[in-house]
């Protein structure tokens, strides 16, 4: 049997061994999850929403040991990792209302009575990075099995001591054996096989853009309907009319939260020609602020890169490119790297890739219609703010951005209520919102002749 080593990033040192599946062993948890979706779905809708609850309440009750075990795989700050916890319990929770709202439609036609149902796909198979290994996975699976579904998810190889340690809760919770699993290993074999088994009826896929292209492309091949959230290259509008101390104060939060490793973070710092030389003024002091450091300090706001590679990939970004002002990182081990300001071109490198990265690179704009084009100037379309005092600006700003999930005067992106997506090369689908669960099921109509 094939094992992975998983790394402490902010040490480099071990922490265990975890068993790579093999496509057998993979094909055996799908074979399970089928068996135990029959009896899921049978449950009546109360009893599904039931399970869901005493799911939730049991992940509270290990809130500490899920966030220890996310500080210790994949170097986030102990703060961000205990909201991380507790954000799977409220997703649950939150999903746990929809089996009993799963509501068809009466359609009025001559004849008799047409009714829709909402029936579950069957297994559903989710593939989860490693940036937030325990909050997208809860986006996925939540819906999924209060739609009536059963799981087979996958976690990063880097990552997998959170999803492991939920998928022994959900047993705890008394969810049926099969119907929630965990399988680790490598996407080229796990994930992949997800992709073409026939009884895998829907992927769902967090990753980057150019492997999700992959994973639709399998999936397109075997009619099979997939979710996927991919790159960013999201853009911090800063109009000359904004609070210029406030949107400076919140910038690095923005994109070095996380080390960066967030699809949403806002790498492109667009500021207005007018005030360009200002805002720089009161962003360095911010940067220098930012507190990087060992992730199980209750201070600490960043922590490490998730991995030597990463850090290697980070840097071969910075180097050649005008650096404005940088953070500090400890000296010692671990896969540190400094937060930093870069100043760049519209047609630099590190303006149009993502690097998913404690770095963002600064451009000047001379308008509004300049800031939307530069905004939209990119093959990516997740998330962005904007940041101005004058309302129809922001409205306008708002709908003219091709993004998914904006926010004004504020860098807000994800919220269990709301739908969560990108366009363009960002992905497809949506996750999270009160829809999310009938994304999980197909709709089946049933006509019924008047005798």
């Amino acid at each position: 049997m094939s094992v992975h080593t998983v790394l402490n990033p902010a040490t480099g040192q071990a922490v265990r061994d975890v068993a790579s599946a093999s496509i057998d062993e993979t094909d055996a948890a799908v074979d399970r999850a089928v068996r135990a979706q029959r009896s899921w779905a049978a449950l009546a809708p109360l009893e599904r929403a039931d399970a869901l609850r005493r799911f939730s309440r049991v992940v509270e009750v290990h809130i500490e040991e899920l966030a220890q075990l996310e500080v210790l795989e994949a170097g986030h700050p102990i703060g961000s990792a205990r909201w991380e916890a507790a954000h799977v319990a409220q997703v649950l929770a939150y999903y746990a209302g929809a089996p009993e709202r799963l509501i068809g439609k009466q359609i009025p036609v001559a004849g008799g009575l047409d009714v829709t149902y909402h029936e579950p796909y069957g297994v559903v198979g989710i593939i989860v990075p490693w940036n937030f290994p325990m909050t997208i996975a809860a986006w996925g699976f939540a819906p999924a099995l209060a739609a009536g579904n059963a799981v087979v998810l996958k976690p990063a190889e880097l990552t997998p001591l959170t999803a492991m340690r939920l998928g022994d809760l959900a047993l705890e919770a008394g969810l049926p054996d099969g119907v929630f699993q965990v399988v680790t290993g490598a996407g080229s074999v796990v994930g992949q096989r997800f992709v073409s088994h026939p009884d895998v009826r829907k992927v769902v896929f967090t990753g980057s853009t150019k492997v999700g292209t992959e994973v639709a492309a399998g999936c397109a091949r075997e009619l099979k309907p997939v979710t996927l959230e991919l790159g960013g290259k999201s853009a911090n509008i800063v109009f000359e009319d904004a609070d210029l101390e406030k949107a400076a104060a919140a910038a690095p939060g923005s994109v070095f939260d996380n080390a960066g490793q967030d699809c949403c973070a806002r790498s492109r710092l667009l500021v207005q020609r007018s005030v360009y030389d200002r805002f720089l003024e009161l962003l360095e002091p911010a940067v220098a602020a930012w507190r990087v450091g060992d992730p199980n300090d209750e201070a600490t706001e960043m922590g490490p890169l998730i991995s030597a590679a990463q850090r290697d990939r980070v840097a071969g970004y910075v180097d050649g490119t005008e650096v404005a002002f940088r953070g500090s990182v400890p000296d010692g081990d671990g896969f540190w790297f400094a937060p930093t300001v870069v100043l760049a071109g519209r047609e630099d490198r590190i303006v149009k890739e993502e690097v998913f990265g404690p770095v963002v690179a600064v451009l000047p704009f001379d308008d509004e219609a300049d800031a939307i084009a530069l905004a939209n100037d990119t093959v990516y379309g997740l998330a962005g703010s904007i940041w101005t005092e004058n309302l129809g600006r922001g409205i306008r700003v708002s709908r003219a951005v091709r993004s998914g999930v904006l926010s004004v005067n504020s860098h807000s992106s994800v919220r269990y209520t709301t739908p969560f997506g990108g366009m363009k090369g960002s992905g497809l689908g949506r996750e999270l919102g009160p829809d999310a669960a009938e994304h999980f099921t197909e709709t089946k109509n049933v006509f019924y002749a008047t005798p």
